[in-house]
């Protein structure tokens, strides 16, 4: 498959893969989450590659959703758009089904989907002037892509529903302490730093590298998918609702929304 979104390079035993939507801070549409999930699920039968980083083309590694992008057609039936709606799901679960090492190399924004991803991976090493936050909640929908169990269980529910009610944004040095982030680095070491863990990971015996990974990974997410099968449809329930259509309004106008719990 050819990408037009993305960068595929691989070298040795590590693989990077880069968004490459720069103009619009690598902001997330169905083509570009296709890809992702296309890419992440090749790995599979990818023999050489030990390690793979994900990372972001120019000041971000990503703004999240494209909000000026259809994500379904409101001609389609409601059981095409429940299962459109499950694509970011599926890219998050297939980011997390890699067998082989994933490091996210984050810089600047990475914001909602953008936050996603790095939670997906096995380590996240974030730029000094990296920034996360999950602004789902100012928009009137919940946070979906089978990702909220992925923060709690980097942070903790109290940490987690901080990050996620308030839709606030949380810096480098403060998410590093809460144990979101692994590392901290300078902007310009954040890729030498990335290749560095990936070289780390690339030399040691991959057949029991990955089966620990997949043991850890069971034992924390045990019950994820027994809760977050339904992420999609109360984001769709949500989706309807007066105030995420206001929040919308508000974003495009530049104001505060006015909520009203309908």
């Amino acid at each position: 498959m050819e990408y037009q979104h993305l960068r595929l390079e691989k070298n040795n035993h590590i693989a990077i893969v880069t968004l490459s939507r720069p103009e619009i801070m690598n902001a997330l549409n169905i083509q570009i989450m296709e890809e992702i999930e296309h890419v992440a699920r090749s790995f599979l039968g990818d023999e050489e590659t030990r390690v793979v980083i994900f990372a972001g083309e120019g000041k971000h590694f990503s703004s999240g959703a494209d909000l000026k992008s259809r994500f379904a057609d409101t001609d389609q039936s409601l059981l095409m758009k429940r299962r459109q709606t499950g694509l970011g799901g599926r890219m998050i679960r297939a980011i997390m089904a890699i067998e082989q090492v994933t490091i996210a190399a984050v810089q600047g924004a990475a914001l909602g989907g953008g936050a996603c991803i790095p939670t997906a991976c096995d380590f996240r090493i974030g730029s000094d002037d990296c920034f996360f936050g999950y602004p789902e909640v100012n928009l009137g929908i919940n946070l979906m892509w089978t990702a909220l169990p992925l923060c709690v269980h980097l942070i903790g529910p109290a940490r987690a529903k901080k990050m996620v009610m308030s839709g606030e944004r949380e810096n480098a040095l403060t998410l590093l302490s809460w144990g979101y982030l692994d590392e901290v680095v300078p902007r310009e070491a954040l890729m030498t730093r990335a290749m560095a863990m990936a070289d780390h990971y690339a030399g040691q015996p991959p057949i029991a590298v990955q089966m620990i990974k997949r043991s850890i990974n069971m034992i924390s997410s045990a019950l994820d998918q027994a809760i977050m099968h339904m992420d999609a449809d109360q984001n769709m329930l949500a989706g309807t609702s007066e105030d995420r259509a206001e929040a919308v309004k508000a974003w495009f106008d530049k104001r505060d929304p006015q909520f009203r719990g309908n």
